[in-house]
């Protein structure tokens, strides 16, 4: 019998050095001489079991429809940039922290001129300017619909223990899809509107221009502070239901001449 699940693992890699919080992925397993499906909990056990010594675990699993396709069927993602500030090297950030957030000199950033140009990227745009050339450029359309764009404070993930405190903010961005680099080029864009560096009309401007090019050069943020932290599907896309047997259809006479 055929079962396929979906569970939470990290991601394929498509931009190195991003990290994942939650991701899903599907696989169909045949098990020998007939033998019935695993059960969820025994499933995520025995994978978890040969990952051990992997960065990476399976927390849930569900047995879901055949047609079911972990990329195809999900209905928003979303992903949350971490920025450290007043910290000139990683050096001194907590170990919690080293290579999982951008570390700013700056030691404040103009957070209302931020969230004045994010609200400029929410609803649906044409993001080409937003997006880095790649094998798929000429596949996929840059017009997304960006849900949410929000900038609120966040927090080391030692903050009650570290010895001195950081101030932290988390970017978060959330819509169906995204275009390759998307997320690390507008939130280099917001963060050099908080540093001045840019201004609101120029971010507008580059936005409209429609063009990668029009991207300012050397404000892209770096891949590692940026996380996936959620891939939301519908319920009923989720949910599995057995298909009647021939002996069934027979049995209850819903088979036709």
């Amino acid at each position: 019998m055929v079962k396929k699940c979906q569970g939470h693992v990290s991601p394929a890699g498509q931009d190195t050095g991003v990290h994942a919080l939650s991701n899903s992925a599907h696989f169909d397993l045949q098990r020998k001489n007939d033998k019935p499906p695993f059960s969820e909990d025994i499933l995520v056990q025995a994978i978890n079991f040969h990952l051990r010594t992997e960065q990476i675990r399976v927390t849930r699993a569900y047995r879901v429809p055949d047609n079911f396709h972990a990329r195809f069927h999900a209905q928003s993602r979303t992903y949350v940039y971490r920025i450290a500030l007043g910290i000139p090297h990683q050096s001194l950030l907590p170990l919690t922290d080293y290579e999982l957030c951008w570390n700013l000199h700056n030691t404040e950033l103009d957070v209302g001129a931020m969230r004045e140009a994010a609200a400029l990227l929410v609803g649906v745009h044409d993001f080409s300017s937003f997006r880095a050339v790649n094998s798929d450029i000429s596949f996929k359309s840059p017009v997304k619909t960006l849900d949410v764009a929000s900038i609120q404070p966040g927090s080391s993930f030692v903050q009650t223990h570290f010895h001195r405190e950081i101030s932290f903010w988390e970017l978060t961005f959330t819509s169906r899809s995204f275009l390759y680099k998307q997320v690390r080029r507008m939130t280099g864009a917001l963060v050099a509107v908080g540093q001045g560096r840019l201004s609101v009309p120029q971010l507008k401007e580059v936005l409209e221009a429609r063009d990668s090019l029009a991207y300012p050069q050397g404000i892209i943020a770096p891949a590692h502070g940026l996380f996936l932290t959620r891939v939301d599907y519908k319920e009923t896309d989720l949910q599995f239901s057995p298909q009647p047997s021939e002996d069934q259809f027979i049995s209850s006479g819903n088979v036709e001449d």
